[in-house]
């Protein structure tokens, strides 16, 4: 802005002064002209007085002048000529001035040279006896006044370039000042020119629409990034040209990823051939989704497209992690087909002996051992089917009704209750520590420890076994039950796995025992319902040692 300023105003002054000069010039040589021909009258007039009075005698002796002066007699011949042979002029018959004067009494006229470098200018005035004398003076025209006094008018030209240089240079910066210095994040506090008032008002008002717009945009970004920071699920958005708009923590953890995969093409995150077909099927305009393993984990990804009026904008990537639920639908698959097979076998084992009864193949002494049998495999059934509700029930979490229960007391119950088995099984069985008390669900407490007291007994050794509970407190109001055995004991490689619903590590030493293979696992449930933490301590043949910390 400001080269062009300079160059108007440098350009204006420029021309300025070059039209001056131009009137000033032209005017002075219109004064010099007219000058000049007023003194080409008088001259006229006093050298037409003398030859009135004396002819061609006032020509003798007269001293040469600028004036050239001409006798013409009337019908155009030259009587006498100053700078020249009156006998070698031609008529002047037909010369402007020369026929003026004779019709009117004077006449005027010029004539420029050839070579446009000299004007003459001519005055003729008629004396009484017909004559005509004319007066005549040359001087330069304006191309030859203009090149005889070129040298000062280059060098007037220059001055006036370099003036015409600094004052548009300094009008220019002082023009363009107060713009520059204008506070444009405080528009209406500038001491600017009242031209532009209107802009920086208006200029105002578009900023605060603008940081209007800004406060709104960053509500609405913070609001959206808090929303997804929260978010469990991994979120990844992206644009319809496929580079990554957003990355919420939770993808960024799934993917390991950063910030920085924000602005880069979405399969810089991951070159899986699952996302390839799932991101041309969301190209397509179609919602599809996938199932992907990261780590140990495995999520659901989903990707919707997003489109407007104008067509597809993009398209939302959302990462849920799936893992607990496939694993839970795997342990309901297994739990049902274990429940299946648990219950045929007790029931195959009644209708089997109903079947015998029934068509009198079996003898009458052989009547009550069949009848035990179905007594027996029925009370297996009703235990099974106990422990399934007991543990759907724990699935549901149900919230049921807590006591203060002294676990001292509560593991002496479970022994007497446990104590026809053990004598059975020839296994000592015997309960320490001291009283505690626990805040829970008394029948679950019971569950646990009853539970875990019964496998005891079970695994022990066999006459010579040895089961103990122990009930002791610890710091911080904590309470541990342990219960051991000196039996059978448990590989290291399965230890984890004997919470698991039906999961045995003997098959065939269960058979003898009995047990719906259930225990353990409405342990593991019972104390997640109370927020207590288990440990297992057992070596294959020197016992096992299940603790349960309250």
């Amino acid at each position: 802005m400001t080269k062009r300023i300079f160059r108007s105003v440098f350009l204006a002054s420029l021309v300025v002064f070059l039209a001056g000069l131009a009137l000033v010039v032209g005017a002075l040589y219109n004064y010099f002209t007219e000058h000049q021909a007023q003194q080409l009258r008088v001259e006229a007039r006093l050298a037409a007085h003398g030859v009135e009075k004396n002819g061609l005698d006032y020509f003798d002796g007269l001293d040469e002048s600028a004036v050239r002066l001409t006798w013409i007699d009337s019908d155009g011949t030259v009587i006498y000529d100053t700078d020249a042979d009156a006998d070698d002029m031609e008529s002047h018959t037909e010369r402007e001035e020369f026929r003026e004067a004779l019709e009117y009494g004077y006449g005027e006229g010029e004539r420029t040279s050839s070579t446009l470098s000299e004007k003459t200018v001519y005055y003729a005035i008629r004396l009484s006896d017909g004559t005509v004398l004319r007066t005549s003076e040359s001087h330069y025209t304006v191309p030859t006044l203009l090149m005889g006094i070129i040298q000062p008018l280059v060098l007037i030209l220059v001055l006036a370039l370099v003036l015409s240089g600094w004052l548009a240079s300094r009008l220019s910066k002082r023009i363009v000042g107060p713009l520059n210095a204008i506070d444009l994040d405080k528009p209406l506090e500038n001491d600017v020119y009242d031209e532009l008032s209107p802009l920086l008002t208006r200029v105002e008002h578009q900023q605060r629409q603008i940081s209007d717009q800004l406060e709104e945009l960053t509500r609405r970004r913070e609001e959206f990034e808090a929303i997804t920071d929260s978010m469990s699920e991994g979120l990844i958005v992206i644009d319809s040209t496929g580079l990554v708009m957003s990355v919420n923590p939770s993808a960024r953890e799934i993917f390991g990823v950063d910030r920085s995969s924000e602005g880069r093409d979405v399969l810089t995150i991951d070159r899986s051939p699952e996302l390839r077909a799932l991101l041309e099927k969301s190209a397509s305009g179609e919602r599809g989704e996938v199932y992907i393993n990261r780590g140990e984990r495995e999520y659901m990804l989903t990707a919707s497209p997003v489109i407007t009026e104008g067509g597809k904008r993009g398209t939302v990537l959302l990462a849920v992690d799936v893992t607990e639920k496939l694993r839970a639908e795997r342990l309901r698959r297994e739990f049902t087909a274990n429940v299946s097979h648990e219950l045929k076998t007790p029931l195959h084992s009644i209708m089997g002996a109903a079947e015998l009864l029934q068509s009198g193949l079996v003898k009458p002494e052989d009547q009550e051992r069949f009848l035990s049998r179905i007594r027996s495999e029925a009370a297996r059934l009703v235990e099974l089917v106990q422990d399934v509700i007991n543990l759907s029930r724990l699935d549901e979490g149900e919230e049921l009704p807590r006591e203060d229960t002294d676990m001292y007391a509560l593991a002496r119950e479970v022994s007497a209750n446990v104590a026809d088995e053990a004598e059975r099984r020839g296994v000592k069985l015997s309960v320490t520590g001291e009283s505690a008390t626990v805040y829970g669900v008394r029948r679950l407490l019971w569950e646990i420890v009853w539970n875990l007291a019964e496998n005891a007994v079970k695994y022990s050794k066999p006459e010579g076994g040895t089961a103990n509970i122990d009930v002791h407190k610890l710091e911080n109001g904590r309470v541990r039950v342990t219960v051991s055995d000196n039996g059978v004991g448990i590989p290291k490689d399965q230890q984890e796995r004997v919470f698991e619903r039906f999961y045995r590590v003997d098959k065939s030493h269960s058979r003898e025992t009995g047990g719906t293979g259930l225990g353990l696992s409405i342990v593991k449930h019972a104390a997640q319902y109370h927020n207590a933490d288990i440990a297992m301590d057992s070596e294959p043949g020197k016992g096992t040692k299940i603790s349960v910390t309250f």
